[in-house]
């Protein structure tokens, strides 16, 4: 009896499901609603009677890859999941052809698509249990988007903290209770707000650790991701090595991209902080392949000798699969775009910052580095003509700017994925002639003295730039050198700072703790904006940001060849409101690793446990990363 009332009321749910409130079958471009997919088809072929002898029973389905919140509004939160019968994606590797909409992934017409089709609740609430309900709602999944789940919860209060929770209708097959924030208001006067910065996970490289340590301290409000979120690349052999990489090929179709997120999605550190915090993020690089730009990457261009080469997937195909699994499995919603491959967009987060996210990497990237062209970028580094952004977004971000100073922000946060001040890398590589890496803003030097220009001619103050991809951290001075006098002691002549962070796991500079601060001792020797820089650990920064100071915290982890919650406090930087300069002395004068300018190194070790809340000097640690066998 109890098994037909529940079977009559999970039909009775079913009929009045949502496929709209499923973001995932939507168009990523708000003005191109054809770039999504055709609900009423999928609602067709997947309706009762079609699927009447393939649906799946209840005991087929499992919640694989946790939850996750983001791009927080003062009102509403995205909130992602995935109930799927398996962790493996849906096999398709069909590329669209012929009149298909622009980024469509419409391959029912080349392919047997799934008849199967799962019903959600979720539910949004102020206290742990999922009690005392704000918010809910129902929606469909199927295979065409993975079987991943992403709403938008609304009715929410500012800068509050909810709790959320998916349940598979009908059923008490629920997901992991996740916690999440809401933004401010605009107008909210707010006393701080907390965000770990992070960029850069490389998964065989070592375990996700950073992730996890703001979680168990709880120690900020929200998340900022940076990019390269994935890797593209292939690394170890399944079934022998660890973490090695699924599938076990470099990433062209939409089936490589979705498992490759999937794979990394399994490591539960990372599961940790997208249970307990709503992430912000942005893609780098290899979230579509190395060295992007707007006309290919570093190892594939618009040729046939390419298309070829690749399998024949062209480079407008590989960033379509990339970008729809992005969207798919990143808990983060549409912005106002002309085309899906806009990512930049802004958080109001009261009258205490803006946070301002670019895309450096592949909205509209001019010509980058590809390793045969070097020479010629380093001679065309200050055309006008080159941009990182694009026309469009370098308005967009300008303008951001400015309004942000009017309306009274008090900082103005960027996250960007590269590094942005000048970098001589002479020493890095020996005597050369291009002193410059023109894959950063050094190769785009017309770009980044247009950005100078707006914040100095407008009396833009307290920009705080962000910046990962380097697999280093870099702490310096904002100053436009070629137009003003610039004192490194004192910091007088800089417009902000720069806070730029090491990967989660990528290799950085290499060697012995002792190489490392060497290299770093002669990159801070070679530019004078350059407080600090540190190469060989792995981790991440924390930003706690009030209305007089910003303080920045690096943490450097002792090894990522195991998974343990450890991690040493580096570096600790301020900066006041209005002085647009790293307070001085930096850093207190002491750091723990690599080389701080008119400062000192004091090696501690001192380790924190953040599972326990313990500290200890550790010194048994004797690899940093995984190592792999060569491969058969």
């Amino acid at each position: 009896m109890l098994s037909s009332l529940l079977t009559v009321a999970a039909l009775a749910v079913s009929a009045s499901a949502s496929w709209e409130g499923n973001l995932n079958y939507r168009s990523p471009s708000l003005h191109h609603n054809a770039l999504g997919l055709d609900v009423p088809k999928i609602h067709k072929r997947t309706s009762l009677e079609a699927r009447q002898a393939v649906n799946f029973t209840d005991s087929q389905l499992n919640f694989t890859h946790g939850v996750a919140s983001g791009d927080p509004y003062s009102y509403s939160v995205i909130l992602w999941t995935r109930l799927a019968p398996s962790l493996a994606s849906d096999r398709s590797n069909v590329t669209v052809s012929g009149y298909v909409p622009l980024y469509s992934h419409e391959t029912e017409e080349y392919i047997r698509a799934s008849k199967h089709r799962v019903c959600l609740n979720w539910a949004i609430a102020s206290d742990k249990n999922v009690t005392k309900i704000v918010s809910k709602g129902t929606a469909y999944t199927t295979s065409d988007i993975d079987f991943t789940v992403k709403v938008e919860a609304g009715g929410l209060r500012p800068l509050t903290t909810y709790y959320y929770q998916f349940t598979q209708c009908g059923t008490s097959n629920k997901s992991p209770i996740g916690r999440t924030k809401s933004a401010p208001h605009p107008d909210d006067d707010v006393s701080k707000i907390g965000l770990a910065v992070y960029s850069c996970s490389n998964y065989p490289n070592g375990y996700f650790n950073a992730y996890g340590n703001p979680a168990r301290k709880d120690s900020v409000d929200f998340v900022l991701h940076l990019g390269d979120y994935i890797y593209e690349s292939s690394t170890g052999v399944l079934g022998r090595d660890p973490r090695a990489t699924n599938p076990s090929r470099a990433l062209t179709t939409l089936y490589d991209y979705r498992t490759r997120i999937a794979q990394y999605r399994t490591d539960l550190d990372l599961l940790l902080s997208h249970q307990q915090f709503a992430w912000i993020p942005v893609w780098d690089d290899h979230e579509q392949a190395n060295n992007g730009y707007r006309d290919g990457f570093s190892a594939m261009n618009n040729t046939e000798d390419s298309f070829l080469h690749f399998g024949g997937v062209s480079v407008d195909q590989r960033k379509m699969n990339a970008v729809r699994a992005y969207f798919e499995w990143m808990p983060l919603r549409q912005v106002s775009m002309d085309d899906n491959l806009r990512i930049w967009r802004d958080f109001k987060m009261g009258k205490l910052f803006d946070l301002i996210m670019l895309d450096t990497r592949n909205y509209d990237r001019s010509i980058t580095d590809l390793t045969w062209n070097t020479d010629y970028l380093y001679e065309i580094r200050n055309d006008a003509s080159r941009s990182l952004m694009g026309s469009q977004q370098e308005n967009w971000f300008y303008r951001q700017l400015i309004d942000s100073q009017d309306r009274g922000a008090a900082w103005r946060i960027i996250g960007n994925q590269i590094v942005f001040s000048r970098v001589n890398i002479s020493s890095w590589f020996g005597t050369f002639e291009n002193p410059y890496n023109e894959d950063q803003w050094d190769g785009y030097q017309a770009n980044r003295n247009r950005t100078f220009h707006a914040m100095y001619e407008h009396g833009i103050n307290n920009n705080v730039m962000l910046a990962g991809d380097s697999h280093a951290n870099w702490v310096s001075d904002l100053v436009w050198l070629e137009e003003h006098k610039y004192n490194p002691k004192t910091g007088e002549g800089a417009v902000g700072v720069e806070f730029a962070g090491t990967a989660v796991t990528s290799s950085g500079f290499g060697g012995t703790i002792k190489s490392a601060n060497n290299q770093s001792s002669l990159l801070v020797r070679d530019n004078s904006e350059l407080q600090w820089n540190e190469g060989y650990y792995r981790g991440y920064f924390e930003l706690q940001i009030t209305k007089n100071r910003v303080d920045a915290e690096y943490f450097g982890l002792p090894t990522v060849a195991t998974r343990n919650p450890l991690e040493i406090s580096l570096a600790n930087f301020s900066v006041a409101a209005g002085a647009n300069k790293l307070t001085r002395p930096v850093a207190g004068n002491t750091v723990e690793s690599g080389f701080l300018q008119n400062g000192q190194v004091k090696m501690t070790n001192l380790t924190h446990n953040t599972a326990n809340n313990t500290w200890a000097v550790r010194n048994d640690f004797n690899q940093m990363f995984i190592s792999y066998p060569k491969s058969t």
